[in-house]
């Protein structure tokens, strides 16, 4: 703003003075300052003014303030900006040889260099609106070489447009612009006169967002020139790459005057990051230092991402190709103007000698002097060796940017720009009185043209020019449309621009980005380089931000037990329903095991297998009894009850079955039920023996009859009685609450437990605590009848039995309790062939060892004694 205001008060006095002299007489024009005729022009019944960078980097003069200062020195000369002037001179003279497009109004061009400098620019500016007397003084004020300039085509600069629109807005002189894009410039309010064939930087930044995301690199560098283009460029990158978590290494502003001290910052910058992917704002004149020094350093593996300031330029690759090889950026959209070529080759050193222009793009191409005159404030002395031009030179023989026609993007736009001013005259032309836009139905005059009225005419223009639709949105920007080019080293060692995608902000968010990765020439391989402050969190982990750091870094932390995440760099992990367990990866929730003691496990075999041999045995015993029922060992013992107590035995032991395999609701209906009523059929047989080996000795005291209310009728009621209640229960537990199969999913593991349920608690319990209570009545009975006689005392042996059966079932209930899965089923199958083994080896095996082993003790006599 200071550089602006300073411009303002050393150009202002220019107008002002003019207008006083008028004030005096306005027969006469005294021009004021230096005669610049550093000039296109070309009379015409309107002259549309133009403004472009044909010169950059101007070399500091210290003044004195005492003499006057001399003329501006430039480090650089810009041929493609050359042929932008020369653009707009074709398209104009293009439409003066039509007859569908103002056939009646002769268009004329006045073009200036800006120097790509504020002050130079706006004193131009003022040059072209003013218009320009002939050299003297004294002339008449109608009398003018230069006719004023009712609208502007310029400036490249989104800088230097906006110190032009802030010198020339009050006076409402649109300014069309073809290649200032920074968004700030579509604010109407600040800068209401303006108008662009450039599409605003807005939509570059979401081009350069999304092929940033499109490749994933999420840490990337951002540095950009002391300027308005580059700050606000690199505000909108920032906030835009916010939605996609793209974050910035870092972010530089480097100064338009690129000292040593200031570049060795930047460059150092730039090799201690890890980010290898690096976007640049800035025009190409303001890189030569940055990559040179990069060269000094040997920084070479950063892939570059041009703005569509220098996407397309080719003044940087013959000296640092190597560095930009692979270079990615999108440049505005390309078009063949039809004979623009041949016109611009046409130049001959005739006309060259005839404009200063075109004279020092001669002497720059041809390193030749013309008519001895040399333009050292360009060239620098060591051009003063050159020899003279001797006229054979020709375009046709060299290369040169200004002739390139490969790549005509902004040259397009400067042609969209002048065919926009052309239609929007065209269209005042063909206002009818009384029919017109302004106060009273007046339309726009033409003669002359009033510059806030052309504006009108420029905001409401659209139009077809080669095939394109041009139209333009509230702000004065058009539709935006980018190719993707990528830098890649032809087979002769020049640069090849290619196209490898575009965006099209026209089309939906999702489809407005295209790339055609296979084409793609990276800088050091084939593959995309990575640009990443941590690497990617493959799935079956979550990020974790590092304290104090960007986003973008982060540690991969795995999952917890029972979750997953099956995307790449996910925030969070998603917890596995109740059915689902992760797999190994973690990446997905895949149904769970389901858990339970199966036939073919081996646990499972080892217990059926028990069982069925406790089975067998039990069996066996009862045909060992059966066989010898006879004899006295077995009929002293009860023989009824003995054989009733096996098959019931037998039973228990088959129970154990019923807890293996898959359970199912019938089955978990008959197994607890089972097991109560078969271990209480075993305890009130052994109950009702107990109680009769007590009584029959009772019985032998004279006067008792107690055996009568003992005999074998009264032992089976007994059982029966007993069971009877333990089934009473059973019924009670199966109609109120009775145990179901059910899946448990309370325990995080990648199994579901398939179990019975108990249903109701109280139920369970009473049917063991009834089992309980004949056990321990059966105990106490025992334990009373230990001391009769031994030939035909059980009750020792029932009483070791019940010492057995209590110690298994006491140490189950803390075990089952502390078990799950199949392993709590296991337990009880245990505690079930336990407890049934006890019963059968206690109280039968005795009695089978002398059957079978001791017969000679197995007789009446003997046992009598």
């Amino acid at each position: 703003m200071a550089r602006l205001y300073l411009t303002l008060l050393t150009f202002w006095p220019l107008l002002y003075i003019g207008v006083q002299s008028q004030s005096k007489s306005r027969d006469t024009c005294i021009y004021q300052g230096d005669e610049d005729t550093y000039s296109f022009y070309e009379g015409g019944d309107m002259v549309l003014g133009g403004i472009f960078p044909l010169h950059s980097s101007t070399i500091p003069l210290v003044s004195t303030f005492t003499t006057k200062p001399k003329l501006i020195k430039y480090k650089f000369f810009t041929p493609r900006a050359l042929r932008w002037m020369q653009t707009m001179i074709f398209a104009v003279r293009e439409i003066n040889q039509r007859q569908d497009l103002l056939p009646n109004l002769y268009l004329g061009y006045h073009i200036r260099d800006s120097g790509d400098d504020i002050p130079v620019s706006v004193k131009r500016s003022l040059l072209l609106v003013n218009g320009q007397p002939e050299k003297g003084s004294g002339r008449s004020c109608e009398d003018i070489q230069k006719l004023p300039s009712p609208v502007i085509v310029g400036e490249a600069s989104s800088g230097v447009s906006m110190a032009v629109l802030r010198t020339l807005g009050s006076f409402k002189i649109p300014l069309v612009s073809y290649f200032a894009s920074c968004s700030c410039l579509s604010n109407k309010r600040e800068f209401p006169t303006f108008m662009r064939t450039m599409p605003s930087d807005l939509f570059q930044i979401k081009a350069l967002v999304k092929l940033v995301h499109y490749f994933q690199w999420t840490w990337v560098g951002v540095i950009g020139v002391e300027s308005d283009y580059a700050r606000f460029a690199i505000q909108l990158f920032l906030k835009e790459s916010e939605r996609f978590h793209i974050c910035p290494a870092y972010v530089h502003i480097y100064p338009v005057a690129l000292t040593q001290n200031a570049v060795e910052e930047l460059v150092n910058i730039l090799k201690s990051s890890s980010a290898t992917v690096i976007i640049n704002f800035s025009v190409d004149s303001y890189l030569h230092g940055v990559l040179k020094e990069c060269r000094r350093q040997n920084v070479t593996h950063l892939q570059w991402i041009a703005s569509e300031a220098w996407a397309t330029s080719k003044v940087l690759w013959d000296d640092f190709g190597d560095l930009l090889k692979g270079t990615l950026g999108f440049a505005i959209r390309r078009a063949d103007i039809p004979y623009l070529g041949s016109y611009l080759r046409s130049v001959s050193v005739s006309d060259a000698q005839t404009s200063h222009f075109l004279s020092e793009f001669w002497e720059e191409t041809f390193h030749c002097r013309l008519n001895g005159s040399l333009n050292t404030h360009v060239h620098g002395e060591e051009a003063e060796n050159w020899p003279p031009c001797n006229g054979s030179e020709s375009l046709d023989n060299v290369y040169t940017l200004y002739s390139d026609v490969s790549q005509l993007r902004v040259s397009y736009n400067v042609y969209k720009a002048v065919y926009l001013i052309a239609h929007a005259l065209h269209n005042m032309s063909k206002c009818e009185p009384g029919k017109g836009p302004f106060q009273n139905g007046t339309c726009g005059s033409l003669y002359p043209v009033l510059p806030w009225q052309l504006l009108y005419y420029l905001k409401q223009t659209h139009f077809t020019t080669l095939g394109e639709e041009v139209r333009f949105d509230d702000n004065g920007d058009p539709i935006a449309s980018y190719d993707l080019m990528n830098w890649q080293r032809g087979s002769n060692g020049s640069l090849q621009l290619v196209r490898v995608g575009f965006y099209d902000a026209s089309l939906e968010d999702d489809n407005d980005l295209v790339i055609d990765e296979p084409v793609i020439m990276w800088h050091r391989r084939e593959k995309v380089p990575e640009s990443l402050c941590s690497q990617s969190c493959l799935p079956g982990s979550r990020k974790a931000r590092q304290k104090g750091k960007p986003v973008c870094c982060f540690d991969c932390i795995p999952c917890a037990e029972g979750e997953i995440s099956n995307q790449t760099d996910s925030i969070d992990c998603l917890t596995c329903s109740k059915e689902t367990w992760p797999n190994q990866a973690q990446n997905q929730c895949i149904p769970k095991t389901l858990e339970f003691l199966s036939f073919q496990e081996p646990l499972g075999i080892i217990l059926w297998a028990v069982s069925a041999f406790g089975a067998c045995a039990a069996l066996a015993v009862l045909v060992v009894f059966i066989l010898y029922r006879n004899t006295p060992v077995v009929r002293g013992n009860n023989i009824e009850l003995s054989f009733l107590l096996l098959l019931f035995l037998c039973a228990c032991f088959l129970i154990g079955l019923t807890f293996i395999g898959k359970p199912t609701n019938w089955l978990c209906q008959i197994r607890y039920p089972a097991f109560a009523i078969s271990f209480t059929l075993c305890i009130s047989c052994i109950l009702s023996k107990t109680v009769v080996v007590l009584m029959a000795f009772k019985a032998t005291l004279p006067g008792s009859n107690v055996m009568k209310w003992f005999g074998p009728a009264k032992q089976r009621s007994s059982v029966i009685l007993c069971t009877f209640v333990q089934a009473l229960i059973c019924i009670v537990w199966l109609t109120t609450n009775p145990p179901v199969a059910s899946y448990n999913n309370k325990f995080m593991s990648a199994t579901m437990i398939v179990e019975c349920t108990v249903g109701s608690e109280i139920g369970y319990w009473c049917v063991l605590g009834y089992i309980g209570f004949l056990s321990s009545l059966c105990f106490l009975l025992a334990f009373l009848a230990r001391k009769l006689p031994d030939n035909f005392n059980e009750a020792k042996f029932i009483t070791f039995s019940m010492l057995i059966f209590f110690a298994v079932w006491i140490t189950f209930i803390p075990v089952y309790v502390s078990s799950r899965g199949k392993y709590m089923v296991a337990v009880h199958v245990f505690a079930i062939l336990a407890s049934a083994f006890g019963l059968l080896l206690c109280i039968f095996a005795p009695k089978c060892y002398i059957v079978l082993l001791k017969p000679e003790r197995n007789d009446k006599k003997r046992m009598m004694n």
